[in-house]
């Protein structure tokens, strides 16, 4: 028996709107079991937080190893790449979930408390911007527009539909995003705005993509964005627009993230693994489990693309000889092939 304290990840991870923390324990199964550490033998903790786009994988990764894995506990947290970063490096975790590289702050931090980890790259994403689907006028928003709408200098000014398009109706203008501590809000404003963290405030803001989903859903002149599988987990209720980055409107789908010709939203998606931590028996089985082959349809599952396998045979490659680092010298990911950048470091 799996006994899954918040339900089962193929249909039912939407609606954590309002929970942070996900815990998982498998109780019984078939299979060689992790054996407990600690004096007391207590359960295996393998504590995760970060990310609420990388959050669906991990859900899926961890249900699925604990069917052979029993006596593990999985507590996954989604404080936003950002605030998992800032536990990651005080080492109140074992692993960092984001969705954007290490930046050279939290670089910084680790550093100072000697935390050396391992940076492996799991999938890839199109944030996805979306609108309401009672909204019968933008079908498709070009780059330009879309920096006119989330700009610092659109605060309190760009207001209404017609001011990003004079064709678009006199009809107010509704935002919801993720927070500053998000890693999409980070890559999403680098590659509209030209600067991380650059962004206008007067938006609903949340690190759960969930409730920016609920405030789309409900509101016939919102627009707002978010990673690719929540779009998949609830396009019933959302319509995605195409981004025009000058070569015409394209949206995001499988084929249009793994060749990036989605511009300029297409981005990896990680974990970081605390290198002290790498060989404790959890915390190698939930890594493995992620980079094996067989394993990669979860991914596809949850929304996501899985890297193509002379990525991933590259990333394995890392993992196995413990390289520590990033592999991003500037902290950015932004217009770098992923492929390219692992074979730098080669």
């Amino acid at each position: 028996m799996i006994q899954i304290f918040l339900g089962k990840f193929a249909a039912k991870w939407s609606a954590l709107a309002l929970l942070s923390v996900l815990t998982l324990t498998a109780c019984r199964g078939a299979g060689t079991a992790i054996q407990p550490r600690g004096s007391r033998g207590e359960l295996n903790n393998l504590s995760i937080d970060g990310s609420s786009t990388v959050f669906p994988i991990s859900e899926a990764m961890a249900e699925e190893l604990m069917k052979t894995h029993p006596g593990v506990r999985v507590t996954i947290g989604i404080s936003g790449s950002g605030g998992g970063f800032k536990k990651f490096c005080q080492g109140e975790t074992d692993i960092s979930n984001a969705s954007r590289a290490i930046d050279m702050t939290e670089r910084k931090l680790c550093e100072q408390n000697g935390i050396e980890y391992i940076e492996i790259p799991i999938a890839l994403d199109g944030i996805s911007v979306v609108v309401n689907p009672a909204n019968d006028f933008v079908q498709c928003l070009t780059v330009e527009e879309l920096k006119r709408i989330w700009e610092p200098a659109a605060e309190g000014k760009v207001v209404n539909w017609n001011q990003v398009r004079s064709s678009f109706p006199n009809r107010p203008l509704r935002l919801f995003g993720p927070g500053t501590d998000s890693g999409t809000h980070d890559y999403f404003t680098a590659a509209l705005v030209g600067k991380e963290q650059q962004s206008r405030g007067d938006y609903t803001a949340s690190e759960d993509d969930n409730i920016i989903v609920q405030g789309v859903a409900a509101d016939a002149d919102s627009l707002g964005f978010f990673g690719y599988a929540y779009y998949q987990e609830n396009k019933n209720k959302l319509k995605l627009v195409e981004i025009d980055s000058g070569k015409g409107c394209i949206a995001p789908s499988p084929n249009t993230i793994a060749d990036r010709s989605y511009q300029p939203l297409s981005r990896p998606e990680f974990i970081y693994i605390n290198k002290s931590e790498a060989d404790r028996p959890d915390v190698k089985s939930f890594v493995e489990f992620h980079l094996n082959p067989e394993h990669q349809y979860l991914i596809s599952e949850v929304g996501y693309v899985p890297l193509p396998e002379s990525v991933m045979t590259m990333v394995r490659n890392r993992y196995q000889q413990g390289k520590v680092g990033s592999v991003f010298k500037s902290g950015s990911t932004l217009d770098i092939n992923l492929h390219d950048a692992l074979n730098l470091e080669n």
